[in-house]
């Protein structure tokens, strides 16, 4: 071989390597997704699991300058969390999420659950905190019920208001969407015997409490699980926006049916939570939404849980 044919070589060599390395770092397209949106953590001896359905930008109001203060602007990127609780004889969901009610980044609840480790089918009980469309969306899907074998919980005053069709006559236009989308996501469930609405404040499991809390909604409720001295408070749409009202807890945003009664339960829930240091987890908090509640001034502070291995 002589020496140009030698040369020649190398260079042709060189050329398949050059072009496959860039292959290599342009030819991998971008995923453009996150990770399975699931968190774990040990309550005593219950296990909870946070499971995300996604975000959403949520219109939050007149609330530009608070909002600058955190570095946000409306319209705020807001979570949306469900919350799975395994007692070890009972699996028990707290809110299913959107479905396909509020689009696509959101609906993801069930994909999550199966990540995590469970399947729709082995959930016993679903306790809702109120019946807007991002806590019942993912109940029922093209009629059918997505979780087949579950009970599902929730107030009997909020069943009274949303599954009502005197009540959707009576409502505005721009409202009558929420009730139809109530009744859509319940009436598999009425239809096989498994909504079984409760009053009050009331045990519904072993470790696991209903508190009412109306004033987001008419039957808005909290649930409370304990587990070894150990407690975790679950609080649907108690509050909103973070940034805002935890500084301000007087703070409400449009959403609110009765605006000053939900001041007064945050407002209430919020000092309980501080004084006593439990756990407390919120629907709209920035997933996982698990922390603990702090006084800061005159008003409060999230902790998040601090992420790692839960033993």
């Amino acid at each position: 071989m002589t020496l140009k044919d030698r040369l020649c070589g190398v260079v042709m060599t060189l050329a398949v390597a050059l072009l496959l390395s860039a292959s290599a770092e342009a030819g991998a397209p971008q995923r453009k997704t996150q990770a399975p949106g699931y968190y774990r953590l040990m309550l005593g001896e219950f296990e909870v699991t946070a499971l995300s359905d996604g975000t959403f930008q949520m219109d939050a109001g007149e609330l530009d300058a608070a909002l600058a203060r955190s570095f946000l602007k409306d319209p705020v990127e807001t979570s949306v969390n469900g919350f799975l609780i395994n007692t070890g004889s009972k699996l028990v969901l707290v809110d299913t999420g959107s479905g396909t009610l509020f689009g696509p980044s959101l609906g993801k609840l069930p994909s999550n659950l199966e990540a995590s480790g469970y399947r729709p089918e082995q959930v016993d009980e679903i306790y809702i905190t109120h019946m807007h469309d991002d806590h019942v969306g993912g109940l029922s899907a093209d009629g059918k019920r997505v979780f087949p074998n579950a009970i599902v919980r929730a107030a009997q005053q909020e069943a009274d208001f949303w599954l009502s069709k005197a009540h959707m006559d009576a409502a505005p236009q721009d409202r009558k969407d929420g009730f139809e989308s109530a009744m859509n996501m319940l009436n598999p469930y009425v239809s096989a015997g498994k909504f079984k609405p409760f009053s009050g404040d009331t045990e519904l499991a072993p470790g696991i409490r209903a508190v009412a809390t109306p004033g987001h909604t008419a039957g808005h409720t909290v649930y409370v699980v304990e587990s070894k001295s150990q407690k975790l408070v679950l609080w649907g749409d108690l509050m909103h926006v973070a940034a805002v009202q935890f500084p301000d807890p007087a703070v409400t945003i449009q959403y609110d049916m009765d605006s000053g009664m939900a001041a007064v339960q945050r407002k209430k829930v919020f000092a309980d939570a501080a004084e006593k240091h439990n756990w407390v987890a919120g629907a709209h908090l920035s997933f996982p939404g698990i922390g603990h509640l702090r006084t800061a001034g005159s008003g409060y502070a999230f902790v998040p849980v601090n992420y790692g291995p839960q033993p």
